[in-house]
């Protein structure tokens, strides 16, 4: 099959392990024929969001990706937000795709998706959505845009959508209220993950472990991410050291923002048994998450948790109505250091409740969160 990945809306970034990097990589490695189309967003230094020049080359997903720059009259800073892309339904005309994955609602050219629909009533058009309350229309400008640009667009190019693909619940709450989309075309779509073999896993947790000197009787807890306040790495570190177990291990994976870098130093000089690692690629990251027993994420959303439930980790997440489909006994959700203290005190009273745990969470990736399933389901 021919299947388009259209990152209009969204930005997409090589050698990233994010939902658009997965999704299309999943559909090459199944023999498909990949097109991917981009804006010039992406991450520059693996931290900021910038811009890149317009061109086609070989994505490391092994897809031909065309970088299309805006089109359109007005600033910059509005062209981005606007979304107008001019060549999109000329390539979409030459590549003629069988399937068509619009990823995130916010953007002009999926009315041109929606056209080519119209035009070609047996291509499948999927769009998935990654707004909710929290990271979308929280601005005066960010609120008319929704109210008055993206949702006439939704609501012009739904009647030829198969499929609202929704990340969270959160999201789904917003598409009914912000943009009037009826639940009947919705769907829950969550990020997903790579999930190892049983053989894969165990290599991977021992080779890793042994390569920062652990032994089979420490307890991993991990914190990773882009380390800002809204993380609350501060708060973990707090409850961890409340902790008084020698075989007890904190790591710190990713960049610490300038808030946080000298409390997190402090902490960690008080405290021998924290380890910062720095940044580490989604390969490296992923391998440190199977050697870890504990996933640990208080604050702020990440993708990185449904990565950790993938390698089996038991979680220690923020209270959040989008977490509830991913702790069902293979965790705590908390909303205090309170809670987090609590938490760190069960697994130093009883660190073998993590095995049920583990296993839990490994349940819960199998049948939510496996990109090759969520992959499959997009061609049908």
């Amino acid at each position: 099959m021919k299947v388009a990945h259209l990152c209009l809306s969204c930005f997409y970034i090589d050698d990233y392990r994010y939902q658009e990097n997965e999704l299309v990589r999943e559909h090459v490695e199944s023999g498909h024929d990949v097109l991917v189309l981009a804006s010039t967003e992406t991450y520059r230094d693996n931290m900021t969001l910038g811009y890149i020049a317009p061109g086609r080359y070989m994505g490391t997903d092994g897809a031909i990706v065309h970088r299309l720059e805006y089109s359109g009259i007005g600033p910059f800073f509005l062209k981005k937000k606007l979304r107008v892309h001019s060549q999109v339904s000329a390539l979409l005309n030459q590549f003629q795709p069988d399937v068509i994955m619009f990823h995130g609602l916010c953007g002009w050219e999926l009315i041109t998706a929606a056209h080519y629909k119209s035009l070609h009533p047996e291509v499948l058009l999927y769009v998935d959505s990654h707004e909710d309350a929290n990271n979308s229309g929280v601005s005066r400008l960010a609120n008319l845009l929704h109210r008055y640009y993206y949702r006439p667009i939704i609501q012009r190019a739904l009647p030829w959508i198969d499929k609202v693909l929704c990340i969270s619940l959160e999201t789904m709450d917003f598409c009914r209220s912000k943009y009037g989309i009826p639940d009947e075309m919705m769907e829950f779509f969550p990020l997903g993950g790579f999930i190892a073999d049983d053989t894969t896993y165990a290599k991977l947790r021992s080779k890793t472990r042994e390569a920062l000197g652990l032994g089979s009787h420490q307890t991993v807890f991990l914190q990773s991410g882009k380390l800002d306040v809204k993380k609350r790495l501060v708060d973990s570190l707090k409850a961890f050291s409340s902790t008084t177990s020698e075989n007890f291990v904190f790591l710190i994976i990713g960049r610490l923002h300038a808030s946080i870098e000298d409390e997190v130093g402090y902490l960690s000089s008080k405290d021998s048994r924290i380890r910062h690692l720095g940044w580490k690629t989604a390969d490296e990251l992923y391998e440190f998450l199977c050697a870890a027993d504990v996933y640990v994420q208080p604050g702020s959303q990440s993708a990185t948790m449904q990565m950790s439930l993938c390698a089996r980790c038991p979680v220690m997440i923020a209270d959040v109505p989008s977490h509830q489909p991913f702790v069902e006994g293979n965790g705590w959700k908390t909303s205090s250091v309170e809670d987090q203290i609590a938490a760190f005190d069960a697994v130093e009273k009883n660190p073998a409740i993590l095995d049920e745990m583990s296993i839990r969470s490994f349940e819960i990736a199998s049948k939510l969160l496996d990109y090759r399933r969520m992959a499959a389901r997009l061609l049908s």
